[in-house]
């Protein structure tokens, strides 16, 4: 039986945080190892951005950039680094004690060690679950206002969503949109007080409570046209007009791996300890989306990513052996 091999760094995770931190661990000759993913909870390797179509607001591209190409320019910088990257799925991890045990592969066939980890899962965005919404993402659908809102300046838009971040995005989107209308399912929103204060307030946000968008239109243009809007009491259905629908209902973060081994928030996402990407366990950090339920940009994951390989290799510093 091969004896499995032990890395200096394990990088779960190839999106912006996992392969700047791959990028930096390489530069430090610390033979870094990338299991990049292949499609575990619907995401591919690079992350949520390879379905992204235009990146605007990344450093360094004044014309903008494609989500691919831009995830395709961070892995072979990695690549070209030192960094060695792996197509497949990490299936169990064991960080009861060090070296770190990764199995990889669907079969769990393959069992790497590691002296630290970098996690960098990212986290995936919730959407309706429509046949309409998903043929029309990137076309129209986004579930981040921040990265495609200024797409559709000027224009009539629509968010769906009951909480803080569904009002942020109206918010948001109401300095840069013709008019913004904000759809919830219910009768009451779930946002703070001062959170839908801001937002309600706003002569531009037009909201439809106890409504559910039932129909995204339409595919046929491949473009987003408008909603179809159901009303759950009434059962009345009109139709909301506009040029994007913004889905505010939150996110999930990849951590189902790290369950009973790393501290958590209530909501999934992984604890880092302020100012660091250290987790509960020593020799493990988090960055990017993973551990980050604020920002979720992917200039901020890079710079997450950046921090964990040089935590990683300070670490090594004061343990290795």
């Amino acid at each position: 039986m091969t004896q499995p091999r032990l890395h200096n760094v394990l990088i779960i995770g190839s999106g912006p945080a996992g392969l700047t931190a791959a990028i930096y661990a390489a530069r430090a000759n610390l033979k870094p190892l990338c299991v990049e993913g292949f499609n575990a909870g619907g995401l591919v390797p690079g992350g949520q951005l390879m379905f992204t179509t235009d990146v605007e607001n990344y450093p360094g591209f004044p014309k903008g950039v494609t989500g691919q190409d831009l995830m395709q320019a961070f892995r072979d910088q990695a690549e070209h680094q030192g960094t060695e990257l792996i197509t497949a799925d990490v299936q169990k991890v064991d960080f009861s004690e060090r070296p770190f045990k990764v199995w990889v592969g669907e079969d769990e066939n393959e069992l790497h060690l590691a002296k630290t980890i970098v996690i960098a899962t990212g986290a995936r965005a919730n959407y309706i679950g429509l046949e309409s919404e998903e043929k029309l993402k990137n076309k129209g659908v986004s579930a981040c206002a921040v990265c495609d809102g200024a797409l559709f300046r000027n224009e009539d838009v629509v968010v769906v969503g009951g909480g803080d971040t569904a009002m942020e995005e109206a918010t948001y989107l109401a300095g840069l949109c013709k008019s913004v209308t904000l759809i919830h399912r219910r009768e009451e929103f779930r946002a703070s007080q001062v959170m839908q204060k801001r937002a309600l307030a706003n002569p531009k946000i037009r909201v439809l409570t106890s409504s559910v968008v039932e129909e995204v239109l339409d595919p046929a243009q491949d473009k987003v046209t408008g909603v179809r809007v159901r009303h759950v009491v009434n059962k009345e259905v009109n139709t909301v007009d506009c040029a994007a629908l913004f889905v505010a209902i939150g996110h999930t973060p990849m951590t189902e791996l790290f369950k009973g081994q790393l501290e958590m928030h209530e909501n999934g996402y992984l604890k880092v300890q302020p100012g660091t990407t250290k987790t509960s366990i020593s020799g493990v950090f988090a960055s990017g989306d993973v551990a980050d339920f604020v920002y979720r940009q992917a200039v901020t994951a890079a710079g997450t990513g950046c921090m964990a390989a040089l935590d990683a290799e300070r670490f090594l510093q004061e343990h290795d052996d």
